[in-house]
């Protein structure tokens, strides 16, 4: 059995989505000064980094993170890689074996954006026909690998209709490495009280009998198909 951490580490250096507070962490005390331990203080947006967003993200009456059902962000997940596409619709998805997946990770060109402290705009996306889709599917939990699900200049409608919905959104992976194909997902953002969402420690582990995930038909979860 193979465990991918899909989780960016939390450092100054990470980049942040444009508007929200950058990510800092700072000595409070320290032993090389003669204190008798180390101790940081941290400072940044419920959505750093790799980060669970819930329904009360974009409603006040929403379910907050700390109320957000486990078996939600654990179990069965599909890997899909979809290089060279940058709005992923409704057209893309259909190309995709997606039937009877509650849980999808998309894995796109923005695992190279992780390597520049900027934030860039240009990023792949989902679109709102898209989302459309993937509750028709039944699809509870979508995740991506960059910090934000829809597009930059975006009003929210991706993030409104899927977490109106009931689904979860898993923004911030690092799918780097990582094969496409079945897993199992393990997914705990902190238990933030009244929580908008929190950062979260997401790591993949291949299926149970199912060797390597390359095996779980991987062909077929990429984009385009052969």
């Amino acid at each position: 059995m193979k465990i991918y951490d899909i989780t960016m580490p939390l450092s100054a250096e990470l980049p942040t989505y444009q508007g929200d507070p950058p990510v800092r962490i700072e000595p409070v005390t320290r032993m090389e000064r003669g204190d008798a331990a180390n101790v940081s203080g941290i400072s940044m947006s419920t959505h750093s980094g790799t980060h669970i967003d819930v329904p009360r993200h974009y409603s006040d009456s929403g379910l907050s993170v700390d109320r957000l059902p486990l078996d939600l962000l654990m179990g069965k997940a599909l890997v899909v890689e979809m290089h060279g596409v940058t709005e992923i619709g409704r057209g893309e998805l259909k190309r995709l074996p997606l039937k009877g997946e509650e849980r999808l990770l998309f894995k796109t060109d923005n695992s190279a954006l992780w390597g520049r402290k900027e934030f860039h705009e240009d990023y792949a996306h989902l679109t709102e026909e898209g989302a459309a889709y993937l509750l028709e599917l039944g699809v509870r939990l979508v995740g991506i690998d960059y910090l934000s699900i829809e597009r930059f200049y975006g009003r929210g409608e991706v993030h409104r209709l899927l977490l109106s919905r009931g689904a979860v959104i898993l923004e911030g992976l690092n799918l780097e490495g990582v094969p496409p194909g079945g897993y199992e997902l393990i997914c705990l953002p902190l238990k933030i009280k009244d929580g908008d969402g929190a950062p979260a420690r997401a790591v993949l582990r291949s299926r149970e009998g199912a060797g390597t995930a390359t095996e779980f038909d991987a062909h077929t979860s990429k984009w385009p198909l052969a």
